[in-house]
């Protein structure tokens, strides 16, 4: 830099502006100059990068240097424990760390404070019992998506951030292959036989699947353990260990279920309720109640449950949320499949529906997301005395023809941290087409329920003042509201009815109608009628009101009727909460027998009595009755049990269905 005022006028050479530099006593412009680098390798440099991180509180008072290692230690005897092989009556050698990385180095742990007689084991020692497991636990979503990254084929940074990833083969849930241990405990409890999501499995065969999956899980270099929660209510939150093989399925729990704490961490202690989930690993098809490759068990006597053969990760969330429904009403909380929020002022509604196809849904997430109110939660709730409380710390949204414009609370929390399954995406800008059904129309998206802007932590309200049955009817018969009785709200309840339009393509097809009890007949555990019975008693007792929504036709049956605007759904939905259409005028249908109001602001009141938004009258008369049938026709598989302690509720009951 030559401009020690050699030559003063303003331009250097060519014409260029001169570069001015201030002359210093140590003739050095600029020293950038530090102590030498401690490292001599690259290695060193690299293990120099990141600074070791622990929880920092004490573990019930130890404290000191051995502190860290007790904690470690004890929660290394928990994993083993879980990972135990009951015939082989040991658990692995587990250590912490990816064996990839040179610093674990295996550290024994010894199985001595465990006093028990020791039976010689049934199998002589192996070669697996002189392999460590290596056990990556509660890790970080940065750490999850560098191992995914680095070992998981199909695992890809989308251009939003979010992981993009595949389940495999199977892209949504078996409900044919999920079991359920029949014995004492569950005998008399769970709901059997026609019509019941539990198909029976004995103890025996429970075992041997879990031998299956515990055997394999042990034979990997490494397995992943998540410990988190489920239940935002902290007097009855559920403890759960994950020990699952692929990174992809503990990033998607550590979404979906919620997050410990650090210093929740530390007091762990031992799980309410266990997944092994070996979905890499078919399970024996000459095992006695299988009847394929895949198979869910849930065993609620050891609160366990073994994954084989799908590594569709939906499995895991909704086989708690079947455990939820088993534990929670044990306890006189209403386990409920439902969205739920609350107004500025505190009042809460809980939603109901169906989620149909994606032309057809119900709109239950869709209408539970409102900018003007709070979420408490989309999909899994509890109601119990204190209210309601959301059972997830995560959403799991569907995102087949996601838009920025339609959803963009679900758009905008599709980014780093976020689980994207079977997506298509440019291979060379990683952006997602998010209308590419080539994997799968069933394509969606994992994300913790804080990147929900107006998302309440912690997810707990008060009781709910509206429950809102969300309904899509494809035969355009229903009012687009109706304000129900409690045996009304019971009646809809149990029958759980959306209507669904078979294939769309070629011409009009006949609408199919769909009936799930209490909205969610895949994971209820007991009889429909116990959690029917639950809720009537709730909502009696914190005075709630029952509401019938119709999200679908108006004006015709699909094909000739037109779907009712959701700007007038969200205008009814808006009455509701503020109230005001509690004290409407109503009048009553006939066949169903529904209220429905006269006037709603913001709506067309024309089109809130189905039969005026009709040109052909009697074949309004023919497709209402039609439905009123096929009402009847599936609630005649729930009048053999009785509701309530002397039975009367069921009367009220059927008394509230369609009448002819």
């Amino acid at each position: 830099m030559a401009a020690n005022g050699m030559n003063n006028d303003a331009t250097g050479r060519n014409g260029l502006a001169k570069i001015h530099t201030e002359k210093r006593a140590d003739e050095v412009c600029h020293d950038d100059s530090t102590t030498p680098m401690k490292a001599q390798t690259i290695d060193e440099l690299h293990s120099l990068q990141m600074k070791k991180s622990a929880p920092t509180t004490p573990l019930n008072g130890i404290q000191g240097p051995f502190a860290e290692e007790e904690r470690t230690k004890q929660q290394l005897q928990s994993i083993s424990a879980s990972l135990a092989s009951l015939t082989r009556e040991t658990g692995p050698k587990v250590v912490r760390g990816d064996p990839a990385s040179k610093s674990a180095t295996p550290r024994v742990v010894s199985h001595h404070h465990h006093h028990h007689h020791h039976v010689s084991p049934t199998i002589s020692v192996s070669d697996s019992s002189l392999k460590f497991t290596h056990v990556l636990y509660n890790l970080s979503p940065a750490e999850l998506y560098e191992q995914a990254i680095k070992y998981e084929k199909g695992s890809f940074i989308s251009s939003s951030g979010a992981l993009a990833t595949l389940s495999g083969a199977k892209t949504g849930r078996s409900p044919k292959d999920k079991r359920v241990v029949r014995d004492e405990t569950t005998e008399h409890d769970l709901w059997w036989g026609k019509g019941s999501p539990n198909i029976e499995m004995d103890e025996q065969t429970f075992m041997v699947n879990r031998e299956r999956a515990v055997d394999y899980l042990n034979s990997l270099d490494k397995v992943f353990v998540n410990d988190q929660f489920l239940n935002w209510d902290p007097q009855n939150r559920i403890k759960v260990r994950i020990v699952s093989a692929r990174a992809y399925h503990s990033l998607f729990m550590h979404n979906m279920c919620i997050r410990p704490t650090a210093e929740e961490l530390e007091n762990f202690g031992t799980p309410d309720f266990t997944i092994y989930n070996a979905g890499q690993f078919p399970c024996n098809r000459y095992t006695h109640y299988m009847t394929s490759s895949t198979s869910i068990d849930l065993n609620l006597a050891r609160r366990e449950m073994v994954i084989l053969g799908t590594q569709y990760a939906g499995e895991m969330k909704k086989g708690l949320f079947s455990v939820m429904h088993y534990l929670m009403p044990k306890r006189q909380i209403l386990s409920l499949h439902s969205g739920c929020n609350m107004g500025k002022d505190g009042d809460v509604a809980l939603f109901f529906g169906l989620s149909g196809n994606v032309s057809s849904g119900t709109g239950k997430t869709t209408l539970s997301t409102d900018h003007n109110r709070y979420l408490i939660g989309d999909d899994e709730h509890c109601w119990s005395d204190n209210g309601v409380s959301n059972i997830e710390g995560g959403c799991y949204a569907k995102c087949i023809d996601l838009s920025r414009e339609k959803e963009p609370d679900i758009w905008n929390a599709i980014k780093f941290g976020t689980v994207l399954e079977n997506v298509v995406f440019d291979e060379h800008t990683r952006e997602v087409d998010y209308s590419d059904k080539s994997v799968t129309e069933n394509t969606r998206a994992a994300y913790p329920i804080e990147y929900i802007p107006n998302a309440k932590i912690p997810c707990v309200a008060s009781h709910p003042r509206n429950v809102i049955l969300l309904a899509c009817d494809a035969f355009g018969v229903l009012p687009p509201v109706s304000k129900l009785t409690l045996a009304q709200t019971m009646y809809h309840f149990i029958s759980g009815y959306t209507a669904l339009v078979a294939g769309t393509e070629e011409g009009i097809k006949e609408p199919q109608a769909t009936f799930s009890a209490c909205f969610g007949a895949a994971f209820i555990m007991l009889q429909p009628t116990k959690y029917a019975a639950m809720l009537a008693e709730k909502m009696q007792k914190h005075g709630a009101t029952g509401w019938l929504v119709n999200t679908g036709w108006s004006g015709g049956r699909y094909g000739s009727g037109s779907r009712i605007k959701l700007a007038y759904t969200r205008k009814i939905i808006d009455a509701i909460h503020s109230g005001s259409l509690l004290k409407a005028e109503y009048k009553r249908t006939e066949v169903f027998g529904l209220e429905i109001p006269t006037a709603v602001e913001g709506v067309p009141s024309d089109i809130l009595e189905p039969m005026n938004t009709w040109t052909d009258k009697k074949a309004y008369k023919e497709t209402l009755l039609k439905l009123g049938g096929l009402f009847k026709n599936n609630f005649g598989g729930f009048v053999a049990h009785k509701i309530g302690e002397d039975d009367k509720l069921t009367d009220e009951i059927l008394a509230a269905g369609p009448v002819f």
